[in-house]
């Protein structure tokens, strides 16, 4: 049984998963409207990512006996002057985001909650190759976006990202 911050907590992930989704379709558009498809792609591929992980924390919080509780989703407010804007806000998010599962994973340990702690894990590394990865696309971006062709092949390279659902089993 999940003690009453625990899953205070995994609900709030929900709703926060579910808003990343929401950030990153926000970011997505910026760059459709910009003509970079590849970006475009890449952040709409992020956004089901984030998807899937609110929907893992539903369906943990369910196999725990308990009721998943749907907030309202914020609408993104970020505003972007540049094409690097959105993978530095991007990368921010992340980082926010890693906070958030280790606020869970500490409460769950205070809890001696080894159950969730365990389900945490994937989350926990899935954090820091999601951070990795805003990061290196940052530097991509710093390295060969000022010149267009670089931007292009760039673009083109994130073109090429697929959609993979996560392999974590409930």
């Amino acid at each position: 049984m999940l003690s009453k911050k625990v899953l205070e907590l995994l609900n709030t992930q929900v709703n926060k998963e579910f808003y990343s989704a929401y950030l990153y379709l926000d970011m997505a558009n910026y760059y459709k409207n910009e003509g970079l498809n590849g970006f475009y792609n890449w952040y709409k591929v992020q956004a089901q990512e984030e998807r899937d992980h609110a929907l893992l924390f539903m369906d943990y919080i369910q196999q725990n006996g308990e009721a998943v509780v749907l907030e309202a989703i914020d609408k993104p407010d970020k505003e972007f002057k540049e094409f690097i804007d959105p993978l530095k806000e991007g990368a921010k998010h992340e980082r926010y985001v890693t906070g958030l599962i280790h606020s869970i994973y500490g409460a769950a340990y205070e809890e001696k909650d080894f159950r969730t702690m365990q389900f945490l894990d994937w989350f926990v590394k899935e954090q820091a190759e999601e951070e990795d990865t805003a990061d290196d696309l940052i530097k991509k971006f710093q390295l060969f976006g000022s010149d267009s062709k670089g931007l292009y092949m760039l673009d083109n390279e994130l073109a090429s990202r697929t959609y993979a659902a996560p392999s974590l089993t409930v």
